[in-house]
């Protein structure tokens, strides 16, 4: 029998100069003090390496570690590595814009001797009117204007800069220079690297990572907004080689079967109100907005039950090959 079972995932916060003091729309426990949090809070990693088990008797363990401890009994097969956790899911809150960046892909960071690039989408939780990204650029730019308007302090002129709204999701392959804004609470789900190049940070001193983010940038990633698709009572916010992400929206309690193909680990965040996940044999397990809980890849079908109302977003590995998703700049 198995020792694998729901995990709940205590939440890491992690300092950042753009961040916040005031998580309360997310975190209203958290803020204990008037005035929020001590030192600006930028990121709340939900599913980082070094995130701990809060329930059962794995209590206390890091990810990291329950991964390279159960390998492809928690990841199962569609994860290309059986000992590492694919997927990084994060909470984002800029009170200031994130400095200008891009990632690597594959084939560039395990040049360098790192596990995976970076492709990662953003789902817009919340949004203060007029809130934009940066996706790509205007036109069409070459690493040598990207290089000068570096030098000249005029890169950010050249970004592609789009409004953006509650419930909408953005696609960030790896290889897009692309920002964040002020004014809005994303929750990130990305390939599980954290290797980021600065080339443009608003003079705030921190290091800039300019030859290799130029030779990072791609001319025509595939990136945007991407179309939602409904079927069956589930919300497709974005299926990509990387990643899948549907958002459910329950009253009532609903049987969440596995997708097809090569099993994976299934991640549920809740964005809104509170509900129990349960599979056969195991204990409930609740969870409340701002958490997560990793399902394993044995347990292939389980049930949500919402405590009156529940909003969440479930992201796993691909089980079958799938390609980019349909994007739009505006």
């Amino acid at each position: 029998m198995s020792e694998l079972y729901p995990l709940l995932l205590l939440p890491e916060f992690y300092e950042r100069v753009w961040g916040t003091r005031d998580l309360s729309l997310m975190y209203p426990h958290k803020a204990a003090r008037q005035g929020g949090f001590e030192k600006p809070i930028g990121e709340v990693w939900l599913t980082g390496d070094e995130c701990r088990v809060s329930n059962g008797p794995l209590a206390g363990q890091k990810l990291a570690d329950v991964t390279k401890r159960f390998g492809r009994e928690l990841l199962g097969d569609a994860a290309s590595d059986a000992s590492r956790f694919p997927l990084l899911l994060k909470m984002i809150f800029p009170k200031e814009k994130l400095s200008v960046q891009v990632h690597p892909d594959d084939e560039a960071a395990r040049a360098k001797g790192q596990s995976c690039g970076k492709t990662e989408c953003w789902y817009v939780l919340a949004a203060e009117p007029g809130a934009q990204v940066a996706i790509g650029f205007k036109g069409d730019v070459s690493r040598e204007q990207a290089g000068k308007a570096i030098a000249e302090n005029h890169l950010e002129e050249m970004l592609n800069w789009v409004n953006v709204r509650p419930g909408e999701m953005v696609y960030v392959a790896a290889g897009t220079v692309h920002a964040i804004g002020p004014g809005v609470i994303l929750v990130e789900t990305q390939q599980n690297s954290d290797t980021t190049y600065r080339l443009y940070d608003y003079g705030r001193g921190r290091e800039l990572h300019i030859s290799e983010g130029l030779a990072a940038m791609k001319p025509h990633p595939p990136m945007g907004k991407v179309p939602r698709r409904e079927s069956n009572g589930t919300v497709n916010l974005i299926s990509s080689p990387c990643f899948v992400v549907d958002k459910f929206v329950l009253r009532e309690m609903k049987t969440i079967p596995a997708r097809a193909g090569k099993s994976s680990a299934q991640v549920l965040v809740a964005l809104d109100g509170c509900g129990a996940v349960e599979a056969n044999g195991m204990p409930a397990v609740t969870f409340a907005k701002g958490e997560a809980i990793v399902l394993p890849a044995s347990i292939r079908d389980f049930r949500i039950r919402p405590q009156w109302a529940l909003e969440c977003l479930r992201a796993s590995v691909p089980g079958e090959a799938t390609e980019h998703p349909q994007t739009t700049l505006t």
